[in-house]
């Protein structure tokens, strides 16, 4: 609507200062939005009672502005082998951060304490599972908030205190700005697999964990760049909320690099 102003979101648990967050965002083919009553009233009686639920999830930037990447296990119920920061849901009378050190530690093994990171919300984003109604109808619903850590260490300096958890965590990656902007920009619109633009590697490190161990291999580049299919199996790929994570970060670095930021 033309002259609207834009909407933004406070949150704030207990004391805490209130953080502010870009309004809500889902994808256009968020099932949420094209449910149509008559599939409404097909789901089962505790799909419909059990409600929203609330997440966090991190984007950890360390200081020489990696960013860490899990790939979830084949055996999650919801988004099997799909790549996105740690996170996980809020329990009672938990603080948006501490939702955040909790989860990221309890999947990756790495303890931060609050001194040691700053933060600020990043957005809000509306996860259906499964993504598409031409999947499937919804089976899981969540509002996850996005914060943005910043991590005093180099990635391979945190990387040394990595303990991922298996049952959670098949493989993660500490990707840099350029693959990152070229995942934002593969969007999810597109029914395509991934196309590696000229200027990036054909593949990326990443660490592969099985049996309870822990191997350097490659992956292609282009299996971070898929898109989300509208019919079938799904792919390795990142998750379309992620996606959306990583602009709001891009956005974030790109004030702090302006001429104004600098010079103020």
């Amino acid at each position: 609507m033309e002259g609207a102003a834009r909407v933004l979101v406070h949150l704030s648990r207990g004391g805490a200062r209130p953080q502010r967050a870009a309004f809500l965002q889902r994808p256009p083919f968020c099932p949420m939005k094209l449910l149509a009553e008559p599939q409404t009233a097909t789901l089962p009686a505790e799909l419909r009672g059990r409600g929203v639920d609330v997440g966090v999830a991190v984007l950890l930037q360390t200081s020489d502005r990696r960013v860490l990447l899990t790939r979830r296990a084949p055996g999650l119920s919801i988004f099997p082998n799909i790549w996105v920061p740690p996170g996980g849901h809020v329990e009672p009378d938990e603080q948006l951060l501490e939702v955040g050190l909790r989860e990221l530690q309890e999947e990756t093994g790495l303890r931060l304490e609050p001194g040691a990171v700053s933060w600020r919300m990043l957005g809000l984003w509306e996860s259906v599972f499964p993504p598409r109604l031409s999947r499937g109808l919804p089976r899981r619903h969540h509002i996850v908030a996005y914060l943005l850590l910043l991590a005093k260490e180099t990635h391979q300096q945190l990387e040394a205190r990595m303990q991922p958890d298996e049952s959670e965590v098949s493989a993660y990656a500490w990707l840099e700005p350029p693959v990152l902007e070229s995942i934002v920009a593969a969007g999810d619109m597109a029914e395509s697999l991934g196309q590696v633009p000229s200027h990036l590697p054909a593949t990326v490190r990443v660490t592969e964990l099985s049996g309870g161990q822990a191997q350097a291999t490659e992956l292609p580049t282009a299996t971070l760049l898929n898109t989300a299919p509208a019919h079938g199996e799904d792919v390795e790929r990142v998750s379309t909320g992620t996606k959306f994570a990583l602009q709001l970060w891009l956005d974030t670095t790109a004030k702090q690099q302006s001429p104004r930021s600098s010079s103020s």
